[in-house]
Parts: C-alpha cells; structure tokens; sequence
C-alpha cells in the first residue's frame, strides 16, 4: 500500500481469479491472525486447505470468491461455498488493517449473500471466533444470528467458536 490513506471511493470488489490471488489469501491471513491474534501456523494451514479444495474442485454456479482492493491492491477477500443443496457457507472473510473502515468488509459480505440467494441457497451459515469483534458487528448488520458457541483449542489458543446463520429468503436490509 501508498504511504496515503485509502480512499473509500478506490474499493473494488471484484471475482477470485487473477494470478497471485489464492496465494495472496492464504498469506495474508497467516500473516495477519498471527500478528493481531497470536494465531499460530495451524490457523495458515487451515485456511490453505479451504483455498486448495476451493481451487480443486468449486462448481462456479454454486460457489465464488471475491477480492477486495484499494489502489490495485489486495486488501480482503471473502468466500462462498457449498454445504448443501440449500445452505451455503461465507468462508475466510478477511479485511487488511490498512483499510477498515473503508466499507470493504460490508462489501465483501453483501457480495457473499447476494450471490448466494441468487444461486438459490436458502440460508447461509458461518464459523467464526469470539474473539473477532469486527467480523461479528458485520455479520450482525447483514442479517446474521448466533446459533451456537463451543470452546475449542486450536490456532494455539483457547478459544470460542462461534456458528451464525442468515435466513436469505428474506429481503436483505438497505444498507
């Protein structure tokens, strides 16, 4: 990124594609939990592993990805992949630090459901941490409920897990 503040108006949200993309994905939330969070390697091979069976075999009317950028520069990215015929799952929704604040969460979110509904799911889920304020007040705002938590071990920390779900036969909220 620029030694200049990001603007809100240079977002991009565009489709997972370009070279560099998947590794980009796995990099920067290796690179960003393990600063922010203390997450160890675990949480990198995890997130390689969603990447590597996305790459390997998504059905593309069923699934996508987008990146997030800001002045030609990855900055988020986001998931949506099957569990079934009728839910689908938002997966590895990740926004640099750089550029909070900025809507690219928000975008990146609305991206997922949209497409899920159009894809013909019924309700989306997601697993995600306690610990992840930021992710959960944007989940919340696009519709999401908690439905469960479970204290884990993993990333090398004790943890919550948390599991959400949004009902996408109903209108979305403006936003």
């Amino acid at each position: 990124m620029t030694s200049t503040a990001p603007a809100r108006d240079q977002l991009v949200i565009r489709p997972l594609g370009k070279p560099g993309d998947l590794g980009w994905v796995v990099l920067a939330h290796g690179e960003i939990y393990a600063r922010e969070y203390g997450y160890d390697a675990s949480f990198e091979a995890l997130t390689a592993r969603i990447v590597a069976d996305y790459a390997n075999g998504h059905d593309p009317a069923r699934e996508r990805a987008w990146i997030a950028e800001v002045a030609g520069h990855r900055v988020g990215c986001v998931f949506c992949v099957a569990i079934d015929d009728s839910t689908a799952q938002l997966r590895i929704l990740l926004v640099a630090p750089e550029c909070r604040g900025l809507g690219a969460g928000n975008a990146l979110v609305k991206a997922c459901l949209d497409f899920a509904r159009q894809a013909g799911y019924s309700r989306m889920r997601l697993w995600t941490q306690a610990d992840l304020a930021q992710a959960r007040r944007v989940y919340l705002a696009h519709g999401f409920r908690l439905t469960g938590e479970e204290p884990h071990h993993s990333f090398g920390h004790d943890l919550v897990g948390q599991t959400y779900e949004a009902d996408l036969s109903t209108q979305p909220a403006a936003r």
